[in-house]
């Protein structure tokens, strides 16, 4: 799977096969409603959530209310543009760039929405994600941005504070995406961009290995999650009972948010030492103490072949580890291993990645950016999306079509990202995950305690601050 600046994820193998015809069809449909005259009437298909979900958190949700972002406060009511009724005829040209695989397959969409509107041209630039950041600051500089720009979910703080960024217009309703992926978008009260599509983190375990062990169910609570861990080492004989990362805070803070606590508070102050946040550091390093967990992770470690073998067996990863255990177990395997939520504290909350779309500020073409943004946001066009590239929908009722909801994996996926949170949208985020990487380390390797590694996270947040 590709890289998207928010998941740190390894590179994905992507489905072969013919892209569906209704994804030339949705665009069709979409334009009608966005070519009308009624503001929202563009609006993605609604905002009703699929059958039996609620918005991300909720008033439950960890750190405060729907916070969703890794900071308390309701930030969904955040400020938009005005809405915007392109003409019923749309016509133009844009310039669109995205990321990595995403930006190859992306003229796929483009040519179906082009072939819908004889009128516009569209010309995709796919871009290297190791090159993304550094290429959109030198275009933002010498005023040359694309009309449109894929955007990992950490880069909105960063490029929100550059002015470039255009305000959504209201047309796109809060509701049709999940809570947390909208929640990204939002720097400072404004809505800069709209969730392309969404990732989560689930637990990975080894079936055989656990009923070995005696476990005969997921585990549920963290007492549960420890209790496995050692029992899938010490009875399974597997080497680790469980593989976490010695310096990734994606790993670290659905711990910190499933005890109830947040990175920041309602009021943009940092909240990294707050009682949960010691709790959470103590629970994590607990795992590595105990050597239930490696302390050490040799270099270009994959932990697909360590799973298959045995060696490891639980991980926490993203949806694209479904396909690579499936390749590398090959056949029988698949009852080998199952996946499992989030385990609870005070919330089950896992980690939101993912990438949004922006438009820029020079585009002079602003509502047909708009119109293939919303193109891109339809439901049908992001099933379709999903099942020729697998990134999963951010819109809520993609999530019905069988596509998703016959694949009992891919719809618990699903579920989790009802209760997900993300880092601040900070323009300073790439550096103070950057810190925050560098404590845990200190921390998991036992030279520094959790209450220590609290405090310097804390400090070291205080220094950086948010950037806006």
């Amino acid at each position: 799977m590709i890289q998207t600046q928010s998941t740190n994820r390894p590179t994905r193998r992507v489905r072969a096969g013919p892209f569906r015809l209704f994804a030339m069809l949705a665009c069709v449909g979409l334009l009608a409603a966005a070519c009308g005259t009624n503001a929202g009437s563009a609006a993605p298909a609604g905002s009703a959530a699929p059958a039996g979900s609620a918005a991300p958190g909720g008033s439950a949700a960890p750190g405060g209310s729907a916070g969703a972002s890794g900071v308390a406060g309701s930030p969904a009511a955040a400020t938009q543009a005005p809405a915007i009724s392109p003409a019923a005829s749309l016509a133009g040209s844009l310039t669109v760039w995205a990321m990595g695989n995403e930006g190859v397959k992306l003229k796929v969409l483009s040519d179906a929405f082009m072939a819908a509107n004889p009128g516009v041209t569209v010309t995709v630039t796919p871009v290297d994600w190791g090159q993304a950041v550094a290429k959109l600051q030198t275009a933002i500089a010498g005023k040359q941005t694309p009309d449109v720009s894929q955007m990992g979910t950490d880069m909105m703080g960063q490029f929100a504070a550059t002015g470039a960024l255009e305000a959504v217009p209201a047309n796109f309703e809060p509701g049709t995406f999940f809570e947390s992926a909208w929640n990204t978008n939002i720097v400072n009260g404004t809505v800069y961009g709209v969730p392309w599509y969404v990732e989560t983190r689930l637990l990975y375990y080894r079936t055989d290995i656990a009923a070995k062990a005696g476990v005969t169910a997921p585990p549920a609570t963290w007492d549960d999650l420890t209790a496995m861990a050692k029992a899938m080492q010490a009875t399974g004989g597997a080497k680790w009972g469980i593989s976490l990362g010695t310096k990734n805070w994606q790993e670290y803070l659905p711990f910190l948010w499933s005890n109830g606590g947040a990175v920041m508070d309602g009021q943009g102050k940092f909240q990294l030492n707050s009682t949960q946040a010691v709790e959470a550091l103590t629970y994590y390093a607990s795992f590595f103490t105990a050597k239930l967990s490696p302390t050490s992770v040799p270099e270009g470690f994959d932990i697909t072949p360590a799973f298959v073998a045995g060696t490891h067996a639980m991980f926490f990863s993203g949806p694209w580890h479904l396909g690579l255990i499936k390749e590398a177990g090959g056949p029988g395997f698949e009852t080998k291993w199952a996946i499992a939520p989030m385990p609870k504290k005070v919330s089950s909350t896992s980690f939101l990645g993912g990438s949004n779309l922006v438009v820029y500020k020079n585009s002079p073409n602003k509502d047909l950016a708009w119109a293939f943004v919303q193109y891109l946001s339809d439901p049908k066009t992001q099933v379709a999306w999903y099942t020729d590239v697998t990134d999963l929908p951010a819109v809520q009722t993609a999530w019905t079509d069988p596509a998703l909801a016959g694949d009992k994996n891919v719809a618990m996926f699903g579920e989790q990202l009802k209760s997900t949170m993300a880092q601040p949208a900070i323009a300073t985020w790439s550096e103070l995950g950057t810190a925050l990487n560098s404590t845990l380390e200190k921390m998991t390797t036992g030279a520094m305690t959790p209450q220590a590694a609290a405090d310097e996270m804390q400090a070291e947040a205080e220094k950086i601050g948010t950037g806006n």
